[in-house]
């Protein structure tokens, strides 16, 4: 609870917040004339996200006060709802908002966030990567832009292939330059310590890394390289190695989708995670149809960073979570 009597003060400098207000209308515009519909779905919602590593915060729900609680869940992302227009026959959506992920509070964190989310029928991942780019350069010009695939970033920076490399060479690399007292037997935990901890603060300019392993797909499809490996369908654009957005050429089999859903499931059960009611209005949803589209997620908060050029996510927000 507050209790300094500067509490009471915005966290961001008002400049920053005339900088904000100018940036949620500059995205706005941007889709204005592309003439793709803004949309505006759910907070609360009676089913949570499935990723084992993103923790939805729950409310409670009364009819009356003292009555039965219904448990609801502040949305993680509008993925989900989004998805259920589009197989309704939006078209082109996109949505501004606030999202909310429990336990992420730190320099580049807070709990409750602003999330800018859209989905481009026909476009494939490539020209969502040119429309991001649009997107961002407006923002911030004078990037330098590339497009690496996460396999090239590994030979690179580790030479180490993520497609070949044993669990324990993976250990071994992390525990070389990285605390790791642990065991874990998934190598998505090394791979993930790896890139997290030795590629991305070395990633200096623009950088879209695309092509992740198929253990990574989240809801991205998955195809055959030019090497003919496996690899997701999706893409990360890191500015000077902070995460700033996650997109995906979005899956439309609901089988696997189901398959994934349930996976997620279990593996929330083998770490000892609540769980939490499964989407299946979504599965529903891509039983009707999804049309083809590729869909991303970009952090506003952290654009508004990097276009001010400040290294506290408190700095851009008019109460961060301390002064909430």
């Amino acid at each position: 609870m507050p209790d300094s009597l500067s509490d009471w003060q915005p966290s961001a400098a008002l400049a920053h917040l005339r900088q904000r207000a100018a940036l949620l209308q500059s995205i706005r515009d941007f889709f204005a004339q592309r003439h793709v519909l803004e949309v505006d779905t759910q907070i609360l919602s009676h089913c949570a996200v499935s990723d084992p590593f993103i923790d939805s915060i729950t409310a409670q729900y009364q009819s009356v006060p003292g009555g039965d609680i219904q448990p609801l869940y502040l949305q993680t992302s509008p993925e989900y709802a989004m998805k259920r227009l589009l197989a309704a026959g939006s078209g082109d959506i996109y949505q501004l908002g606030k999202v909310f992920r429990n336990g992420e509070v730190g320099r580049r964190h807070n709990p409750e966030f602003t999330l800018l989310e859209w989905y481009r029928v026909g476009f494939s991942l490539g020209d969502l990567m040119d429309e991001v780019e649009s997107l961002v350069s407006a923002q911030i010009p004078g990037l330098s832009w590339q497009r690496v695939s996460y396999r090239e970033l590994f030979l690179h920076y580790l030479d180490l292939d993520p497609w070949t490399a044993s669990l324990e060479q993976l250990q071994q690399a992390c525990r070389q330059q990285i605390e790791a007292a642990f065991e874990d037997d998934d190598r998505d935990t090394w791979l993930n310590l790896l890139m997290s901890h030795l590629i991305e603060p070395q990633l200096r300019g623009a950088v879209f890394v695309h092509s992740y392993p198929p253990t990574q797909a989240a809801l991205a499809c998955v195809r055959q390289d030019a090497d003919g490996l496996p690899v997701a369908e999706r893409f990360e654009l890191y500015i000077d190695g902070l995460e700033l957005a996650n997109g995906y050429h979005e899956l439309a089999d609901s089988q696997e989708q189901a398959a994934r859903l349930t996976a997620d499931q279990q593996q929330r059960a083998a770490l000892g995670l609540p769980q939490r009611p499964l989407e299946q209005r979504l599965i529903q949803a891509l039983q009707q149809g999804l049309p083809d589209c590729s869909g991303v997620a970009l952090g506003v908060d952290r654009l508004l960073m990097r276009q001010l050029g400040v290294e506290s996510i408190a700095e851009v927000l008019p109460f961060s979570f301390e002064r909430a």
